[in-house]
């Protein structure tokens, strides 16, 4: 395999400028802090083919994408992170010649993403005529300071004679968004401040007729250099701009840091407001080196990782693979403000429009729970309860009872315009119930659940107990008109997946009622007749089943079973991956998925399985499953190594921890996927691990992996941090913080202390 970046323990670094791979280049470089986060494209103007794109948490539009055939009950929009105002320009002239690396000479290119310290630096030499000059550029977002980006340009001449070097360092609000059919602009200049040294600018999402926020952004950059600042006119109503020159002897170098703070309205009221907050940061960060600016950047991320890191000893593969996904999720999120989330792409592109899906709740939870205090998993939490009357509206626009959380939201209300993933792809509901049992489970924290996650439960509860109808032929509870899972199939009826999980919900619901508090349960009201009802529903929930070649199956849907049942493995390798070379009703009417669809409710309950349903199952649904969507590897990774298929559970885990490395599936140049980038840690810690909740206790049943010496994690439980380490003489576990506990290790028990 041909790799664009080396593979490297904690790095992710390229020595080939290829414009073919600007931007995948440019997704694989990405930063971010929770609070906002960039592409990995040039300070300085490139002119062939990039993507520049910045993004702030939070802080969206409403895309005014309309179809022709709009129905009662679709969204009024498809919301959309926007790209940010372009903060990190700096382009830079050699003798008056402007340095272009689509077309200049360059040599000893290089890019380097550090993983463990969360700094991106670029290195190159150019030569223009008998000019030739060294350049290096590093940058980080701080997650000490979230509203602060620093830069810094190390400009080395490594010319027989003097050179003359103009940095022109500029900010920029007139962007655009690719994946969108904008037809104007969506950021409005209120006001612009250019001073020799610094400068400033405000700018305001324009008004938009569905009624959503506006956003206020206010941003501000100055600067640490020996070059000479120079007074210059304002570019442009919607650009400021710093010039700054001077003469580098032969041989001599030169520095110029550029700080930029940015504040948004979410944050502050006014537009005074937001200015004073940029000053302020500015004045405190303004007596900082970047060094110590670094340092205290570095140490958060070292704290990070002292708990989360996953160390591997034999492949450097795997190694890399799984401290980049960590890298990425941790960039994207990490509890810092209740009111955001994890979008499917993060900061690193526009595809999926940086919007809430359910993946969060799925995949990302028990990673969040595993190696963060429960605080960051308790924010998740909050944030769909805070998105509650949403969830309400939503149901009603369909006509139903309850609350239907979103496919796809920024505030929760619906948000994506497609009606097979609105109206149909409603398993998403069951899985922000299964986050409040799956926190629950994990912290032994029953509070949430008895408390404000009570009404997040019952509300899905009532929703499932309207949305299912009778079958007087089958005396069966059905539900008809859904797409589950597996997006490679629309409009089905009885998917196994969506019916399991709601019976699943509505006896957890009863069961947890006793438990709520007074004040939840006066507000709840839940009747005898609704228990009645919604007993009813799960002893008479239609689960289809059937033998099929001695594999006894759950079948995904009612007619599943009556498709032309070609494995994978027999198709023509010229038609992989289908989403991109298959008609969309060829891959309708084919029985290929896309990701674990029946599996995805067995790994959720993996213990409620025999071991041969969960055998029949894997053996009959992975051979024709194209793993097309990111999230799906890790699904089977998870129940191979449960299965004891450690062949395919490693095959799995290298596809879900390289899947970006690697551009598996040819579309990493749009971003990153940033959820699924929790299948890498779910597999080694789910799978090659063996990591189980029963009865209270946790459980560990560990296998290496053949081509590994030896791999260790840390685990939050209850209170308790603990070290997981396996090698070829065996397994053990450590307590490093916390009370004694009791765990059964490959089915001995054993007692921590």
């Amino acid at each position: 395999m041909k790799r664009t970046f080396e593979v490297q323990p904690w790095n992710v670094v390229s020595h080939d400028l290829n414009q073919d791979d600007k931007r995948l280049q440019e997704s694989m470089t990405s930063l971010g802090n929770g609070y906002m986060g960039m592409r990995g494209f040039f300070e300085e103007d490139y002119s062939a083919d990039t993507l520049q794109g910045l993004y702030l948490g939070g802080v969206w539009y409403p895309d005014k994408t309309r179809v022709g055939w709009w129905k009662n009950g679709y969204p009024e929009y498809f919301g959309k992170a926007i790209n940010a105002v372009n903060y990190i320009k700096m382009n830079i002239a050699i003798n008056g010649e402007k340095v272009d690396l689509a077309t200049d000479e360059i040599s000893d290119f290089s890019l380097d993403l550090d993983m463990k310290n969360a700094q991106f630096t670029r290195s190159f030499t150019v030569t223009k005529g008998a000019a030739k000059v060294a350049f290096k550029f590093e940058r980080f977002l701080s997650i000490e300071i979230q509203e602060l980006s620093v830069q810094r340009v190390s400009i080395n001449n490594l010319s027989d004679a003097a050179v003359d070097v103009t940095v022109d360092a500029n900010m920029n609000a007139d962007v655009v968004n690719e994946d969108s059919n904008y037809d104007e602009h969506f950021w409005s200049t209120l006001s612009t401040k250019q001073e020799l040294d610094r400068a400033s600018l405000v700018t305001k999402t324009t008004p938009n007729p569905f009624g959503t926020p506006q956003f206020t952004v206010a941003v501000e950059q100055r600067f640490v250099t020996d070059l000479a600042p120079k007074a210059v006119e304002q570019p442009a109503a919607d650009e400021v701009s710093n010039e700054f020159v001077g003469s580098l002897a032969a041989g001599a170098t030169t520095t110029i840091e550029k700080r930029v703070v940015l504040t948004t309205s979410r944050d502050y009221d006014t537009e005074a407001a937001l200015t004073a907050a940029v000053q302020e940061i500015g004045d405190k960060v303004a007596g900082i080196s970047y060094d110590d600016l670094f340092a205290a950047h570095a140490a958060k991320w070292a704290a990070r990782w002292e708990i989360a890191d996953v160390t591997i000893e034999g492949s450097d593969e795997a190694q890399q693979g799984i401290r980049f996904n960590l890298f990425q999720l941790f960039s994207t999120y990490y509890g810092d403000d209740s009111r955001l989330n994890i979008g499917p792409k993060g900061f690193t592109g526009e595809k999926y429009g940086g919007a809430t899906y359910w993946d969060t709740e799925a995949f990302a939870i028990p990673v969040y729970l595993g190696v963060t205090d429960p605080s960051v998993t308790k924010n998740l939490l909050k944030y769909r309860y805070q998105q509650i009357e949403g969830a309400y509206h939503n149901a009603k626009q369909q006509g139903l009872k309850g609350a239907l959380y979103p496919m796809v939201t920024f505030d929760g209300i619906e948000c994506h315009n497609e009606w097979e993933i609105t109206f149909e792809e409603i398993h998403r509901n069951s899985t922000i119930a299964f986050a409040i049992y799956n926190y629950t489970h994990i912290t032994g924290d029953k509070s949430w659940v008895q408390g404000d996650g009570s009404e997040v439960l019952i509300g899905i509860a009532r929703f499932w107990a309207d949305r299912v109808h009778y079958s007087a032929l089958k005396d069966k509870y059905m539900i008809h008109g859904v797409t589950g899972p597996n997006e490679y199939e629309n409009n089905i009826n009885n998917n196994w997946y969506t019916n399991y999980m709601a019976k699943w919900v509505l006896q957890y619901a009863l069961e947890i009622l006793p438990d709520v508090d007074d004040k939840n349960a006066a507000k709840l009201a839940v009747t005898d007749a609704e228990k009645t009802k919604w007993q009813e529903i799960i002893d008479k929930m239609y689960l289809g089943e059937a033998d099929y070649e001695g594999k006894h199956i759950f079948v995904q849907h009612d007619t599943y079973l009556d498709k032309d049942l070609t494995p994978v493995a027999e198709l023509d390798p010229a038609n992989l991956p289908l989403n991109q070379k298959w008609s969309w009703d060829h891959i309708l009417r084919s029985p290929y998925i896309k990701q674990a669809d029946v599996l995805q409710g067995m790994y959720y309950f993996i213990d409620n399985f025999t071991e041969k349903e969960k055998a029949d199952n894997f053996n009959f649904y992975e051979p024709l499953t194209v793993h097309e969507s990111s999230l799906s590897a890790s699904v089977h990774s998870i129940i191979a190594a449960d299965l004891h298929m450690e062949d395919k559970a490693v095959e799995m885990y290298e596809r879900t921890a390289r899947l970006d490395l690697d551009n598996y599936n040819n579309d990493t140049s749009d971003g990153l996927h940033i959820t699924a980038m929790t299948g890498a840690w779910l597999s080694i810690v789910q799978g090659f691990a063996g990591m189980r909740v029963r009865n209270d206790e946790l459980h560990f049943a560990p296998f290496l992996p053949k081509a590994w010496d030896k791999y260790h994690f840390r685990f939050y439980f209850r209170g308790r941090l603990l070290e997981v380490a396996v090698d070829k003489a065996g397994s053990s576990v450590t307590l490093l913080k916390g009370e004694p506990l009791t765990i059964d290790l490959d089915g001995q028990k054993l007692e921590l202390k």
